[in-house]
């Protein structure tokens, strides 16, 4: 099974099982850790926030004007999509897009429980969006860049995508030196 499918099935049981363990933290502990701030997890619905895993607190990060449609990139179980959605209802519509079913259903149920009208998920590649060109002001990405070795086909994607003079708000995982070489030739370490 190639790298995309092996990542697909671990977040896709993230999203049917939060509370098993997984390859990658998950939750709102975790999202709390990462500096979302409690009062708006509260806000949230758990269908959201038991599933999370992103790598930083990047909703906090953007930027909009009215009528802005925004991106959430790897949107999981929509936490980002929600927050930005309820930071910005009716000034903004948001589409969260995703490569797995199960977190997608995680997505639009926390959308229905949360009552939150102005956002949209679809499931699809992040290198093949069903966006048109420049359909997008502002693009929100938390943490998919090091699981996905189409780096330059996403950040491709990505500019076609966003209309010119938008912008793009993302965060990653940074090694901050080389990891040994048994752990790089570790296939079931996808962050290598």
């Amino acid at each position: 099974m190639r790298l995309s499918g092996k990542v697909r099935e671990a977040y896709s049981a993230a999203a049917m099982n939060p509370d098993a363990r997984h390859p990658f933290p998950v939750g709102r502990a975790f999202a709390a850790s990462l500096g979302y701030p409690p009062e708006l997890l509260e806000q949230m619905p758990s269908t959201a926030t038991d599933a999370f895993a992103g790598v930083s607190y990047v909703p906090g990060l953007v930027a909009l004007r009215e009528g802005s449609v925004v991106l959430d990139l790897g949107c999981g179980a929509g936490l980002d999509s929600l927050l930005l959605a309820s930071r910005f209802a009716g000034q903004a519509r948001v589409i969260g897009a995703d490569f797995s079913g199960p977190m997608l259903t995680r997505a639009r149920q926390a959308a229905g429980q949360s009552g939150i009208t102005n956002v949209l998920f679809c499931q699809a590649e992040a290198t093949r969006l069903p966006l048109a060109g420049g359909a997008v002001d502002v693009a929100a990405v938390n943490g998919i860049f090091n699981l996905n070795p189409a780096r330059a086909s996403i950040f491709r994607e990505l500019a076609r995508c966003v209309r010119p003079g938008g912008a793009v708000y993302g965060a990653e995982l940074i090694l901050r030196e080389p990891l040994p070489h048994d752990v790089r030739a570790d296939e079931s370490n996808w962050f290598a």
